[in-house]
């Protein structure tokens, strides 16, 4: 596969890869960079003060799908 065949792709059909991709990397251990862990204390705190609200990850991902398809 080379990016060819993926600019070919629709948008929900590259979203669909990278869920599949994910989907499989996931099953591996994979190690985080070292500033994952300060974006989430960042997102924590923006949380715990009221400026963002966590959003369930099935309307997460169909907000994505909605604005690139």
């Amino acid at each position: 596969m080379n990016t060819a065949y993926i600019e070919k792709l629709s948008s929900e059909e590259k979203v669909e890869l990278m869920e599949a991709i994910w989907e499989d990397l996931s099953k591996t251990a994979v190690t985080a960079p070292a500033w994952h862990e300060q974006v989430l204390r960042q997102t924590e705190g923006r949380v715990a003060r009221g400026l963002e609200t966590p959003v369930d990850w099935n309307e997460a991902k169909n907000q994505l799908r909605s604005r690139f398809a």
